[in-house]
């Protein structure tokens, strides 16, 4: 249910705002919705799984904070991140 250590790797490549980035809010962002996507396909095969949902509960919530924070402080990052991870809003 956790993703690879180079598949972190290239989601920290693609969403990096700089060469080294690995805490921005896209970064962050794009890895807890690559968890929340594996949770959901987890979720298809085992339905009664409600510790794990908890624990998906838990993450949406932690990705809905942060998006949060980057549209109070840029707007226009905020809108490009959601379209390009296809988050609704």
């Amino acid at each position: 249910m956790s993703i690879t250590a180079e598949r972190k790797q290239a989601l920290v490549k693609e969403y990096a705002t700089k060469s080294g980035d690995t805490g921005s809010p896209e970064v962050q962002v794009a890895i807890l919705s690559e968890r929340i996507n594996n949770l959901t396909e987890h979720f298809k095969t085992h339905v009664k799984d409600n510790h794990s949902r908890r624990g998906l509960l838990k993450l949406v919530s932690q990705r809905r904070s942060l998006l949060d924070y980057l549209r109070s402080k840029d707007e226009a990052r905020y809108l490009k991140l959601i379209d390009r991870l296809n988050i609704r809003r």
